[in-house]
This record gives structure tokens, C-alpha cells and sequence, in this order.
């Protein structure tokens, strides 16, 4: 059995101009050169590595990388694990983070398996394979029970988590959540070879056009360019087709493992915040354009799921899109802090 080691990520540094470790020099309309776990890059907060039982298909270790945030007020006794969606990595919850800990709260952020700067395995995905490695990291920090907020995809592994293990998760909160409608009863199924074709096509310019339409209605702000430059800095990587290989199996994982049909089984205080914007869902390009047109609509996803969630409370965010956290954070976190409060 492969022990549990821990250890600091220091990363190798070059091009000292271009790589500077303050948040500006990486929102430049140049995205630091890096490799696939994003060696380069520093986040808000250091990050550690963990070594997790098993090991990839070459046969390394398996690493989690993740981010302890300590309380910097008087402590609540509540711990908070903050999940990434699937274009993002644990890089994009600092200023959560960091007003969380100034609540009294521990943070606690992974990159999961595949995704930042942890480990890079050819598969298998599964959430409930993402979250026992998301436990071992709990265990390995002395953690016995946490609030689990997932974005995104995260919140599809927060839902499995919840469901799987029920007495890890205190309290489940869900920020615009995919799962919420079940992708293989709505459209098509897309092989895992077509992602592969697409995420190697994929360019910055790309990525930045998706994220302006996808998620900030057509508009875009410097304060989106953080995130943009993160999930582009890998793009000129010499092992940037395995990332891309690894993201396809990605998609297949979130396409064939929906939670919606379980959500009257959560059994914890639930929070779902929902940007009501937001037309986020899987394979929508594969579908008639009337089709298309009722997909992802979370103005309603966020009330179906909240009357099917025992215990649940719904937030909206009105006009506001896929990442409420980016686009409108006073409203996110003031959401948020009020809730905690008083739970």
C-alpha cells in the first residue's frame, strides 16, 4: 500500500519576468508558460501536495494538490471544502477562502484528480472515486465532518459525496450546480474520441469567446481574465494532449453519472445558490435549436431541485450567470456568510 506523504509544491520557476507570483502579472493578455499541472502558477494560498493510495497509468503516485486555509478570527469549529467545476481549478475560491477564514471557518480547497496541479491519470472518473480521494485528504487533515460547496461540476461531487457519504457532509451547499436535469435522457451522447478532437482544437481565443458567451452574457471583465488564463496556460504544454485525452474522459464521467434522480434522498441542511442566468448543460450543440432553447435553464432547475432536496434553501441571483462568485461576489458571498450564520 502506497503510504501518505505530504509535502509542499514549490514549482520550477522560468521566464522570472513573465511568471511573477502576484495576481497581476498573471491576468496579462499572455498566460504564464506552464506545464499540465500548472507548475508555474501560484494560487492565492500555497499549495500542498498529498499522496494518495494507488497510482496513475504509468504507475506514479497519485498527488492531490490542495489549499489549507487556517481561521483568522475565533474559530467557528466549522470546516468548509470548497469543490471546483470542470474549466476551473481550486485557484478560483481565493477571495472565498479567504473571507471565509476571516469568519472563523478552516478552508479547505483540492484540485481533484486530473484537474490543476494534482496528478494527471488516464481515468477512470468517477465521482465516487473523486470523492473517497476527496475523504482520504479529509482524513489525512484530521477532519471528521465538512461543509462541501461545490460550483459547477464540483457540485455534481458534492451531491455524490452527500448521497455516498452522508456522515462526512454536515451541510451540502450548492453553487449552480450541473446535474440538475438528467443529460443522457435530453441529448445525444458525444464519444469520448469527438471531446478529445474538440479540446485539441481548443485556443485562448477560444476559450475566452466560451466563457464570455457561456457564462457573462456576451460581456467580459478583467476580473474574469485570472480564470481565463489559468485554464489557457497549459494549452502550449508539450503534454497538452494528454490533458486533453483526460478532460474528454472528464465530460464522458459528468455525462453518464447524473445525481438528479437521487436528490430526494439528501438527508443535511442543503443551499442551493443559483444564478438564474445561467443555461449551462452538456451537449446542447447536439440538439434541435427547440430543443436546445429548454435545456439548462436554471431559473427553473434551482426551484425543481429545491422543492425535491428535504431541508433545502433556495438564493437566487437574478441576471446573473453560471459563476456567481466571479460575476457578482457581494452578492455571493453576502448570500453566503448569512447563511452560515445562521445554521
Amino acid at each position: 500500500m502506497t503510504s501518505l506523504k505530504c509535502f509542499l509544491f514549490t514549482g520550477t520557476f522560468v521566464l522570472a519576468s513573465v511568471l511573477s507570483a502576484d495576481l497581476s502579472a498573471q491576468e496579462k493578455d499572455t498566460p504564464p508558460v506552464t506545464g499540465i499541472n500548472l507548475e508555474s502558477i501560484n494560487y492565492t494560498y500555497p499549495s500542498q501536495g498529498l499522496e494518495l493510495k494507488g497510482t496513475d497509468d504509468t504507475g506514479r503516485p497519485l498527488v492531490m494538490s490542495y489549499q489549507d486555509i487556517a481561521p483568522t478570527a475565533e474559530a467557528s469549529g466549522r470546516t468548509i471544502v470548497l469543490l471546483h467545476g470542470k474549466n476551473f481549478t481550486g485557484d478560483y475560491w481565493g477571495q472565498t477562502a479567504g473571507d471565509l477564514s476571516a469568519s472563523g471557518h478552516r478552508v479547505i480547497i483540492p484540485d481533484q484528480i486530473g484537474w490543476g496541479k494534482s496528478s494527471k491519470p488516464m481515468g477512470p472518473f468517477s465521482f465516487q472515486r473523486l470523492g473517497a480521494q476527496t475523504l482520504e485528504l479529509m482524513d489525512h487533515l484530521g477532519v471528521k465532518e465538512a461543509t462541501m460547496l461545490g460550483h459547477s461540476t464540483g457540485g455534481v461531487l458534492a451531491t455524490r459525496m452527500a448521497l455516498s457519504f452522508p456522515e462526512r457532509v454536515n451541510t451540502l451547499i450548492l453553487l449552480n450546480p450541473l446535474g440538475l436535469e438528467d443529460y443522457q435522457a435530453l441529448t445525444p451522447y458525444r464519444p469520448v474520441e469527438e471531446w478529445e478532437v474538440r479540446n485539441l482544437e481548443m485556443t485562448r481565443d477560444k476559450m475566452k469567446s466560451y466563457m464570455r458567451s457561456s457564462y457573462f452574457d456576451g460581456k467580459w471583465s478583467e476580473k474574469f481574465d485570472r480564470s481565463l488564463n489559468v485554464f489557457a496556460a497549459p494549452l502550449q504544454s508539450p503534454d497538452y494532449p494528454r490533458l486533453a485525452r483526460i478532460s474528454a474522459l472528464q465530460y464522458d464521467m459528468i455525462y453518464t453519472q447524473p445525481v438528479v434522480s437521487d436528490l430526494d434522498k439528501l438527508n443535511m441542511p442543503t443551499l442551493l445558490l443559483i444564478g438564474t442566468r445561467d443555461r449551462s448543460a452538456l451537449n446542447k450543440d447536439l440538439v434541435s435549436e427547440a430543443e436546445r432553447q429548454e435545456l439548462g435553464h436554471y431559473d427553473r432547475l434551482g426551484k425543481q431541485a429545491a422543492e425535491r432536496i428535504p431541508n433545502s434553501t433556495l438564493i437566487e441571483f437574478p441576471g446573473i450567470g453560471h459563476l456567481p462568485h466571479l460575476e457578482d461576489y457581494d452578492a455571493f458571498i453576502t448570500a453566503l456568510q448569512d447563511y452560515l450564520a445562521k445554521e
